[in-house]
């Protein structure tokens, strides 16, 4: 399973989670309590060692592409490698879909979208935290993954609350600036 940036992810497999910061539980809270439900079955999408799934409660399943990343995934939190075009769930399984820091990696971003919100329940969410090329800080994070050779594509907060909402899903801005959440709610 060879798709965007997964060559990176898991050349970088052993050091990733040694040199990236924890995920902030905050952060991911305040995006989880837009939901509409009890959060009891959560995914971590593109969760590469579990970072984010690790910094909330309960026992999130991490997902990724990267057999190398998910190799170093904690013992606490089942991990499946999957692509994030076509999740191994059924319709409306979900109650939480976490995206940290990975949805620029992702190929085919809009069919991603569709993916989470086809397994999302009524009043269940995804929680995408990224960085935004339009601050200066983001174009050079974007950069800077250029030069290496990745292929992230990164959106402006609005340009993505607009593709959740063309996606169905009702978009909350929960954080603006360089690292931005966005949330969508399924109604």
């Amino acid at each position: 399973m060879r798709e965007g940036d997964v060559w990176f992810f898991d050349r970088v497999a052993p050091i990733y989670h040694r040199l990236m910061p924890r995920a902030k539980r905050s952060v991911l809270a305040a995006g989880l309590e837009q939901s509409d439900r009890e959060l009891s079955r959560i995914i971590d999408l593109g969760g590469g060692t579990g970072r984010a799934a690790s910094a909330i409660e309960g026992r999130p399943v991490v997902i990724d592409a990267s057999r190398g990343m998910l190799t170093r995934v904690g013992a606490d939190l089942p991990a499946v490698q999957a692509s994030a075009t076509m999740l191994p769930l059924p319709d409306a399984s979900l109650d939480a879909v976490l995206i940290v820091d990975a949805f620029h990696h992702l190929p085919n971003q809009s069919t991603v979208i569709t993916e989470v919100a086809r397994v999302l329940r009524d009043g269940g969410v995804v929680v995408i935290r990224d960085f935004d090329p339009s601050t200066i800080r983001g174009r050079a994070v974007a950069f800077a993954e250029r030069v290496i050779g990745m292929r992230s594509r990164f959106h402006a907060t609005a340009d993505l609350a607009d593709q959740l909402a063309t996606a169905g899903l009702e978009p909350i801005v929960v954080e603006d600036g360089f690292t931005y959440t966005v949330v969508g709610r399924k109604s």
